[in-house]
């Protein structure tokens, strides 16, 4: 299984899930600039894929 790294489709989708909290929309937006950066973004990714599986189940 590969990763596409360039695929931002989730974090756009996911900006207009919730409000989000400045830094997390910039984060949204821009590239992860170090460690922390990425491990935030992961974070925000399972809390979409949560999100995502919730609304499927609707």
């Amino acid at each position: 299984m590969s990763t596409d790294w360039q695929d931002t489709s989730w974090q756009e989708e996911f900006l207009d899930m919730k409000a989000h909290k400045p830094e997390d929309v910039k984060l949204l937006m821009e590239i992860p600039r170090g460690f922390l950066d990425a491990m935030k973004l992961g974070s925000l990714h399972e809390e979409y894929k949560r999100l995502k599986k919730r609304q499927s189940n609707e």
